[in-house]
């Protein structure tokens, strides 16, 4: 079958624009934020409580916070990255056991822990946003999608789309997408904003995945500055706190350095925290793009988000750039006030559907709706 290359160009506008929360991936076993902190220190995961990295951060909440086990109480995960950034952006030490240098490594291995218990959920494919994939190649595909979620259950649905419906475009350079001599043991990531080859009875389109929040299977390189996707592979060993990857299909197992430089890679993961810094070139250009992606739109479509106090940055994203000829919708269970003027607080243009993610995907007149 012939073939031809082909820009595959963005409209000016978008119709719809969805905004992911946690409660779009819990239906699937990801942990909700309230969960990851009891899941670390419970005990009940044995790499965690073996690795040395579990261990440190064990027991500095440990001299730093009282909880409970027996009555669930724990405290908040952003109290906890809050604490630590005090000290880290007074660059203080807490005392001669939690020096400077220590409560920096701490929060990195504390990165690293949330990492690893978000993957255990997300080695499955998603039923759930299977359908909403199917929803969007039906009815509309002039949509972006902006997630706050770290985990790829909603990339690893967009499988059967691929290459003869559409591209995933992350908007952000990748090193994937250079066919180096460096990189011919990674997998080559399809570049959407450049000339796609195409077969002649296909008609593929990108679609916009911006992880505001950085993501499981992005690796960071902060010698070269330059992010590797490794779509696949997110796994993390505890013990030596380094990434794994497999080889395929022999499933060797080896350890992810930059293939630039050598540098070991570091996660690219925007911890909960209320000091939330967005300095960070990737997660800064991805909250630019966003912004474009609000303005261009006449819909926004938020699932399973609660629009909490501690993302006073993804707030002040929306309040810039929601104009009252925007139409906002909020699909989230939760008929609690303060969740409805958290959202009337961007625009008095607001309607809430009060159904889960599941029940969203799995109604097909609400789906038209909100696409149409």
């Amino acid at each position: 079958m012939n073939s031809s290359e082909k820009f595959l160009r963005y409209p000016p506008a978008r119709d719809v624009v969805f905004v992911l929360g946690a409660g779009a991936s819990h239906p699937d076993g990801v942990p909700l934020q309230r969960d990851m902190l009891p899941m670390i220190l419970s005990g009940g995961i044995e790499a965690i409580e073996n690795s040395e990295i579990g261990k440190i951060v064990t027991e500095f909440i440990k001299d730093n916070f009282e909880f409970n086990p027996a009555t669930n109480m724990y405290p908040q995960l952003e109290a906890v990255f809050g604490f630590i950034d005090y000290f880290i952006q007074q660059n203080e030490s807490l005392n001669s056991k939690y020096t400077n240098e220590k409560i920096r490594d701490i929060k990195e291995y504390l990165i690293k822990l949330i990492h690893y218990v978000v993957n255990l959920r997300t080695e499955k494919s998603s039923h759930y946003y299977h359908l909403f994939w199917k929803g969007i190649q039906k009815r509309n595909s002039n949509v972006s999608i902006i997630t706050l979620n770290y985990d790829t259950l909603l990339e690893q649905a967009f499988d059967f789309l691929f290459k003869s419906h559409g591209y995933i475009d992350y908007c952000m350079p990748l090193m994937n997408y250079e066919p180096i001599p460096e990189l011919k043991n990674f997998n080559f990531w399809v570049n959407p904003r450049e000339p796609v080859s195409i077969k002649t009875d296909e008609n593929p389109i990108p679609i916009k995945i911006i992880k505001v929040h950085g993501s499981l299977n992005w690796k960071y390189c902060n010698c070269c500055n330059q992010t590797l996707l490794t779509p696949w592979d997110r796994m993390i060993d505890l013990k030596k706190g380094k990434f794994l990857g497999y080889t395929y299909p022999e499933k060797e197992e080896y350890e992810f350095v930059c293939p630039i430089d050598g540098t070991e890679f570091s996660t690219l993961i925007m911890p909960p925290t209320y000091l939330k810094t967005i300095h960070h070139p990737i997660i800064s250009n991805l909250m630019s793009e966003a912004a474009r992606e609000v303005r261009a739109t006449k819909k926004v479509v938020f699932i399973g988000y609660s629009l909490s106090s501690s993302d006073v940055h993804i707030k002040a994203l929306f309040k810039k750039q929601i104009t009252s000829d925007k139409e906002i919708i909020v699909v989230n269970p939760k008929q609690k006030e303060s969740l409805e003027l958290n959202y009337k607080s961007l625009t008095k243009n607001v309607r809430f559907n009060y159904s889960t993610f599941e029940e969203f995907v799995n109604d097909e007149k609400h789906i038209n709706s909100l696409l149409n």
